[in-house]
């Protein structure tokens, strides 16, 4: 029998993933170590069947998502039927508007497979940042970056106005895999 470690049975090893999770998200870069662990005590993690709903288009925006495992799609119903936005992999991030305001989500999130997802609630972050400057300042910086992708082009959101293809091939399945581009609610 081999020696046994007292660091081997003290670890959260699941909470160790999600850390390693969170270390990966764009949205949170900069952050240290001990920031994300602020974070990831806010963070409450739901399961979602193949499927389900998580959000509808239209819905106040209420919470950030983060993809733990499975695959998540966001769509759009436009004037042919609902177009697929992205498909979304671990580590893939959205929703993440509601963290400035409560507008409605511009496009429906449904679970594609048995998905875990990591929730941050605005009412939480608020809690969060509040205290603790320097997490706000990274993270609302990261949030600016990403809103000027939007802007300018430069990643998925811009498609939401002019997605042109049905649900079906508006996404091939190896480009979802890219987590630092995010549609925005």
């Amino acid at each position: 029998m081999g020696k046994l470690n007292w660091r081997d049975w003290a670890v959260d090893h699941e909470q160790l993933r999600r850390l390693h999770l969170l270390e990966k998200v764009p949205l949170f870069a900069g952050l240290s170590r001990r920031q994300l662990g602020k974070l990831l005590v806010k963070l409450f993690e739901k399961e979602y069947e193949a499927g389900e709903t998580i959000f509808l288009e239209g819905e106040p925006g209420k919470a950030l998502f983060i993809v733990l495992d499975g695959r998540v799609s966001i769509s759009r119903v436009g004037p042919e039927g609902e177009y697929r936005l992205a498909a979304l992999a671990p580590g893939s991030y959205f929703g993440e508007l509601a963290l400035i305001d409560d507008l409605p989500r511009s496009g429906t999130a449904r679970a594609d497979q048995h998905s875990a997802l990591l929730i941050l609630y605005k009412s939480h972050f608020d809690d969060l940042i509040e205290g603790h400057s320097t997490i706000a300042i990274n993270v609302m910086g990261n949030l600016l970056k990403a809103l000027a992708g939007y802007v300018r082009g430069t990643q998925p959101f811009s498609v939401l106005e002019g997605a042109s293809k049905p649900l079906a091939s508006a996404v091939a399945p190896d480009q979802s895999a890219q987590p630092a581009q995010q549609p925005g609610r």
